[in-house]
C-alpha cells in the first residue's frame, strides 16, 4: 500500500462500484453497504492520508507469489490498453487539492446511493461516476478526472429526476 501511495485508493474506488453495477448489485442492501465502504475509503483520501489504511486482519492476509504472478499476466493486456488510452494528461488535476475535491465528490455520490437503492438499477449512475474517479486517480489522468466530474453531474441530474 505504501508503494502505491495515493494510487492505492483507485482499485477500491473502481472495484466497489463495479460490484454494484454488476447483476449482484440488485441484492437489497448491498448498494448501501458498498456506499458505506466507499465513504470510508474516500474519507481517508479526503483527510489526506498518503495511502489506504486497512484493518489489521485484512493486512495480515497474504497471497502466494505464484498467484500474484498469474494475476499480473492476466491483467497485463488490460494495463497495456489502459496505458494507450489514459496516459497522464493534465496531471495537476490528479494531485494536491484536486484529489480532495474528487474525494468530496465521491462521498457526495455515495450519499445518493441509499435513497436511489429503492429504484432498481438507479445506483448505476453514481457508482459509474465513482468508478471513473477511481480510474482517474489510479492512472493519474486529469482529462479522465474532468470526465468523472461530468459523469458525477449527470448522475446527480439522473438521481434528481428519478426522485
Amino acid at each position: 500500500m505504501e508503494a502505491l501511495g495515493n494510487r492505492s485508493y483507485g482499485p477500491f474506488l473502481i472495484l466497489l462500484p463495479l460490484i454494484d453495477i454488476s447483476p449482484v448489485g440488485v441484492v437489497p442492501g448491498l448498494p448501501t453497504l458498498l456506499a458505506v465502504l466507499i465513504i470510508l475509503v474516500a474519507g481517508q483520501l479526503l483527510l489526506g492520508r498518503k495511502h489506504l489504511w486497512l484493518p489489521s486482519f485484512v493486512q495480515r492476509r497474504s497471497i502466494s507469489a505464484d498467484r500474484v504472478a498469474k494475476a499480473i499476466e492476466k491483467i497485463r493486456p488490460i494495463a497495456k490498453r489502459m496505458d494507450h488510452w489514459f496516459h497522464g494528461r493534465i496531471p495537476m488535476l490528479t494531485s494536491g487539492p484536486f484529489v480532495r475535491v474528487a474525494a468530496g465528490a465521491i462521498i457526495l455520490m455515495a450519499l445518493t446511493v441509499p435513497p436511489l437503492e429503492l429504484l432498481p438499477l438507479a445506483t448505476t449512475a453514481p457508482m459509474g461516476a465513482i468508478a471513473a474517479f477511481g480510474l482517474a486517480l489510479l492512472v493519474r489522468d486529469g482529462l479522465l478526472m474532468v470526465a468523472a466530474i461530468l459523469l458525477a453531474i449527470a448522475a446527480v441530474a439522473v438521481g434528481l429526476s428519478l426522485i
